[in-house]
């Protein structure tokens, strides 16, 4: 069993990457050391011995090779995307391993799929809990809050401001997933739409802005933190998305779905996109905004102003692995279930407001 200060015994999985070094930053300065682990030695080696910490060369396509790996610890944190690939052999192997899982995910095919490992994770008696970044844990926090304000509530809005950017592995994953629309809960059924569908003007904390409807992991984990079956999730983007949600939206889908599209957009990406930089981190603010309606006409809305997104997932990388470290919790468990819906306002540079009068 390798020694870990603190007595928090984990393992950091795609630690070369842009938010997988953020975090690996982020947990020295809260005096952790996880051991650093990845496929690819180049990378992974001397980042382990810039930052003099243990390290596990290791990839996932072999499920004996992952157990040996990850056997020793009580706590593996994926940051190694796209999660489509990544999660599914390091939960199985978790289940196997008795070793609780942590991500950063904000597929919603991820998110289900793991929901359905609750009952063997309850048996092992571990917690599996995917999106503990940006990506969904303000918006969970915000959407459990608000649901509890009204009675019955049927439908729930998010909104999401004040993206500083994406790293390549974002950005690669949207890319993805634009040939499938936008994703939206209805009925408790996710069915998909036009990219970017439909339109909303919100009022955030800062100003006003113009929403597109976006596939984000809210409309998987939010369903499970409040009970809601209809849920829409916007985001404020750049006006260039109109080129891909006016009337080209349609050929603009079937483009994306050609592989060598795919291929040569994900090749630029890696070669260009590199995330936010430092000061950008730390001098930009992220906004959310959620709103919940009930049968009855009642409705409750709530806004939250929080630090940059990049920078709040490495910090609640770190705050998530403290709390699994010391509760005992089980199953498959979204953010606001696992921590509490006043989680997020632990974070610095953070405000909840019921209102803005």
């Amino acid at each position: 069993m390798i020694k870990i200060p603190n007595d928090i015994n984990w393992i950091l999985y795609g630690a070369y990457g842009y938010t997988g070094r953020l975090i690996a930053k982020e947990s020295i300065k809260a005096g952790l050391k996880p051991v650093l682990a990845g496929r690819n030695p180049n990378k992974l080696i001397p980042l382990a011995k810039k930052k003099n910490l243990e390290y596990r060369v290791f990839s996932l396509k072999n499920r004996k090779e992952i157990i040996e790996n990850i056997k020793d610890f009580d706590i593996i944190f994926n940051a190694a995307g796209p999660f489509e690939i990544t999660s599914l052999p390091i939960v199985k192997s978790c289940l196997k391993t008795s070793t609780n899982y942590l991500d950063i995910t904000g597929e919603i095919g991820v998110f289900e799929q793991n929901f359905s490992f609750h009952n063997e994770a309850l048996e092992k008696e571990i917690v599996i809990v995917s999106g503990v970044g940006f990506d969904v844990v303000p918006s969970d926090c915000l959407a459990k809050y608000v649901s509890g304000r009204i009675e019955k509530p049927k439908e729930l809005e998010i909104g999401i401001a004040g993206m500083s950017g994406f790293s390549g592995g974002t950005l690669k994953t949207m890319l993805r997933n634009l040939p499938h629309g936008t994703a939206m809960r209805r009925n408790g059924k996710i069915i998909t739409a036009p990219l970017g569908r439909p339109q909303k003007e919100i009022q955030f904390i800062d100003k006003k802005r113009n929403c597109y409807a976006l596939s984000w992991g809210d409309i998987s984990t939010a369903y499970r933190s409040t009970k809601i079956s209809n849920i829409n999730v916007y985001m404020a983007l750049p006006k260039a998305i109109k080129y891909i949600t006016g009337p080209t939206e349609p050929l603009v889908r079937k483009i994306f779905e050609l592989d060598a599209v795919q291929n040569i957009t994900q090749s630029w990406i890696s070669n260009n996109i590199k995330g936010p930089n430092k000061k950008v981190r730390q001098k930009s603010s992220s906004y959310l905004w959620a709103k919940v309606q009930n049968d009855n006409g009642e409705s409750y809305q709530a806004w939250l102003k929080t630090i940059e997104a990049y920078r709040l997932t490495a910090v609640s990388a770190v705050k998530c692995v403290k709390k699994v470290s010391r509760n005992n919790l089980k199953g498959v468990l979204t953010p606001s279930n696992a921590f509490g819906e006043d989680f997020i306002l632990d974070f610095p540079d953070t405000m909840r407001l019921d209102s803005l009068d």
